[in-house]
Parts: structure tokens; sequence; C-alpha cells
């Protein structure tokens, strides 16, 4: 390490539901972290919005409170780094800063007429081949193209090259530098289908295709560039320079330090992000299956097979918010191992429709096979489960596809504090689960990348000897327990789908 003890780098996360500031030292130690909630609105069925501006002013307000809580100067912060929600996306006046519209999040389901229709019409193989990503509204080009198409004026504005367009870590990136700087990074460009894996480039065929317009979108820099520097009028003081632009869960990957072929780590966040890492070469994925760049770094690209999961934290959430058979997540836990098994229930939380490796949006969620006797906690252990069951689905066709043997699941997020869910995790697997010391991995990711960026480690072998594991989870049940599991699980998502 080449940076002084006194050095420490500020990491932004900011997430579905909230935007997180952490403090990292040069040990990759959490030094203290601050969590601002941001509102939710549900302007219609199926639409999932967030409003940036509310989002910008919680960054900058969380950066000011952990810089005071911690009695930081900012002179010795050698970097801000940023890691976001992906997919989630945005339109906004050039001129004024002001957005369009609300921000249409990675769950909303506005683009789902655009994407059918373009299903209909033959394009699935040729966006596949471009971008790695089946045509799916869980991407950001159809919603973008939806409020282009439903916002007053703007058409208009984006031809005269009025509008840029951008995911969150974009909108915050030009916020903070004053909108001096337009730009993010390979992770976050290759998953709005509109970006080219191959060149590395926005592809000038798809932003037609979506009928939008070149001059909206932002550069695309590698993750350990320094993107920029926070602006005097931002009221955040020391012109911290700007790295470290990572989605969250390719930041999870690098903080969980997959930095070879065959290294796999799942994300449990509202939603999850089961990725492999299969080396410089974006391989075509299994169907069902996505191929995305992992992390860009050093001029060189890792590239990913990813699949994601709509519904996995946030099926715990509903328990609670929802359906009130628990008082909080925390509760989980405790009331599914008050029974012995899951008495034949299955709970499949397609609230949104099934993401990978389904990917029918028409699903919708089910729980089946009660009985007379069925209980509360029986539908508590079920929600857990599914959580684990629909991780199994991918990294099983991940390791059919990929031909790596899968030695370990590296996991992080806060449902993987949950020691049930582990253990059913790695007992469903039949492979060790090891979890991350550090709950906000992704964080961490993103500060990797800004150390990397200002000088505080050399390369990923010093970043390597910084690793900490909580604890490693090995398999203990009966194999013939686990078919018989598994194919009831299978059972349970054909009852959710009606085509």
């Amino acid at each position: 390490m080449i940076a002084s003890k006194n050095t420490y780098i500020i990491s932004v996360d900011q997430s579905t539901s909230a935007t997180k500031v952490m403090l990292f030292d040069i040990q990759a130690k959490l030094i203290d972290r601050i969590s601002i909630p941001h509102k939710q609105y549900y302007p219609q069925p199926g639409f999932v919005e967030h409003d940036p501006v509310e989002i910008y002013e919680n960054t900058v307000r969380g950066i000011m409170e952990i810089l005071k809580k911690t009695g930081t100067d900012a002179g010795k912060i050698a970097s801000l780094s940023i890691t976001n929600q992906r997919e989630t996306s945005m339109i906004w006046d050039r001129h004024t800063g002001k957005p369009v519209a609300n921000a249409a999040v990675w769950q909303c389901q506005r683009g789902v007429p655009v994407c059918e229709n373009l299903k209909k019409q033959g394009y699935g193989e040729m966006i596949r081949k471009k971008t790695g990503l089946i045509i799916d509204t869980y991407f950001s080009a159809s919603k973008l193209q939806w409020i282009i198409n439903n916002t007053g004026g703007a058409r208009e504005k984006a031809v005269k090259g009025d509008l840029l367009a951008g995911t969150m870590d974009c909108w915050l990136l030009w916020k903070l530098t004053g909108g001096r700087v337009h730009a993010t990074d390979h992770s976050n460009a290759c998953r709005t289908m509109l970006f080219n894996i191959h060149s590395l480039q926005w592809d000038d065929e798809l932003i037609k295709l979506f009928d939008l317009h070149p001059s909206m979108f932002p550069q695309v820099k590698f993750s350990d560039e320094i993107f920029g520097h926070v602006a005097p009028e931002t009221g955040i003081p020391g012109n911290l320079p700007i790295a470290g632009l990572i989605g969250d869960s390719h930041g999870a990957l690098f903080g969980q330090q997959c930095f070879s072929a065959g290294m796999t780590k799942a994300t449990y966040g509202t939603g999850s992000s089961i990725m492999m890492n299969i080396g410089k070469t974006p391989d075509e994925a299994p169907a069902g299956l996505v191929t995305s760049v992992g992390f860009s770094l050093n001029r060189s690209i890792d590239y990913v097979y990813e699949g994601n999961i709509h519904c996995t934290g946030d099926t715990i959430n509903w328990l609670a918010s929802e359906l009130k058979l628990i008082g909080s997540p925390e509760e989980a836990e405790e009331i599914a191992l008050s029974v012995n098994d899951n008495g034949g229930v299955y709970l499949v939380p397609a609230f949104v429709g099934l993401g990978a490796p389904y990917w029918d949006s028409d699903a919708r969620a089910v729980i089946c096979g009660m009985r007379r006797d069925t209980g509360k906690a029986h539908v508590v252990r079920a929600a857990l489960e599914s959580i684990a069951y629909q991780i199994k689905d991918l990294t099983d066709l991940m390791v059919e596809k990929s031909g790596v043997t899968l030695k370990e699941l590296r996991v992080d997020g806060g449902p993987a504090r949950n020691e049930f869910l582990m253990q059913f995790q790695t007992d469903i697997l039949q492979k060790a689960v090891v979890r991350c010391a550090i709950e906000e991995v992704s964080a961490l990711g993103s500060a990797f990348m800004a150390g990397l960026a200002s000088g505080i480690w050399k390369d990923t072998r010093e970043i390597e000897e910084l690793r900490v594991v909580d604890k490693t989870f090995t398999n203990r049940m009966d194999p013939a327990e686990i078919e018989r599991l598994y194919a009831g699980w299978l059972k349970a998502v054909k009852r959710t789908r009606f085509k």
C-alpha cells in the first residue's frame, strides 16, 4: 500500500430503497455508515419510480453527515466512489438539470408492450448477440423509450440535443460535478440493452430501434478511472475526486474478489444477482442467463454469466409489510425454525413476473401445497426457502453450460445474515457457501476500484490480502431429500405460469 494511514474512501451505495454512504480506511475496514431511505412511487399497476432529485439530495446529505459523524477532514478523503441500483434509468434536461420525469426503477414493467412487440418482430437474436441480454423490460431501453414517448415535449428536446439519459450513477456524477461530467462505466452501460459488449460502444442500431437519440448517452469509462471532481456548489468540501463507478452487483463481484474465471457470487438484496466470472471473452450465455461485463479494470474487461431474480429479500419484506406474518424481516429466521420442515408448502414470489432463468413477465406469485394444518411458520419458511431455490436454478445452469466446477458460492447482502437461509442454501446446492464479513460488499467493491484509481492499492493482489470471511456453511442434507424438495419447487414454479 502506498497511501498514508490517514487516507479514507467515501463510498456511496445508491440502492433501491435507500442511499447509503460509507467510510472505509486503507485496510478496507468499514469505519461508519449513514443510510437515508427514499420514497417508492407506484403511479399505476406495474410501475415503480424514484424521485432523482430526492436521491441526489440524500447523497449530498449522507456525504456531509458521514464526514461530520466520524470527524473526518475532507482532505483525508482519497476518493469518492459510487455503486448503484442498475437498470433504473432517467432522462433530464442538460441545460436546467431538471429530470423530465421520475426515474423508472429496474422493477418497473412499463416497457412490457415495447419488449413484446420487439420479440414478435424477431429482434431477440440480434439484441442478444450485440448486448448479451435478452429482450426484457428489466433493462433500461424500453423504460427510456416509454419516458420519451409519454412526456410532453421530450422527443422534440431529444432531437435538439437538449436531453441527457443515464442510470443512477450517471445522474449522481453529473450532479456532483455541477453538470460538468456526463459519464458512466461499462458495468452500468451494458445493462441498458443499448450497449455493444463486443465493441464496447453505444450501438447506433439499437438506439434507433428504441427510437432514442445518440446525443443523450454518456461517455463510457473504466471503473478504475477518475471520472471528475465534486463541484464546490454542492456544498461538499475538498474538491473530492470521483472514481470507482460500478453497478451494485458488479461491485459485489469485485468486492468478493471474484477475479478469475469460475469464481461465483450471489448478492441477496431486494432482488438477487448471481454472477460467474467467465474471463476475458464475452461467450454467449445459455438460455435463461445473460452475458454481461463483470467489471472493467486496468483497460481490460472481465465478463460474466449473470442471472437476476426479481424478488428475494423483498419477499421477506412482503411477509412483514403486506401479509403481517412477521413483525420485521429479522423475525423470519426464528419463525421458520419453529417447524421441522415446510410441510409441503412452496411460495414462488413472482410478484412482478419471473426473472432468470424463466423470464416470464406474465407469471404471478403462488403459495401452494397448503393443508388444513398449515400455519404461518410454514409460509414464512417457504418464503425463505424460495430464495435458495431460485439461486439453485441459476447456479445449476451456469455450471452445466460453462463446464466449470462450482467450488463455493460467495455470498453477501442483508438476507445473507439469516443463518437458516444460508444453511438451507448450502444444503440445496451441496456446495460451500462463504459469507463475506462485510455486509455492504457492493460499496466495498466500488471503494476498491476508487482505491486503485487513487493509488491506495497497487493491484488486485494487494486487495486479496484484505479479504475477511465471516462464516463458511457446509451442506449436511441427504441428497435424496434435496432432490425431493427441489422437484416440489419446480412443480410450484409451473403453477405461476399461465401461458
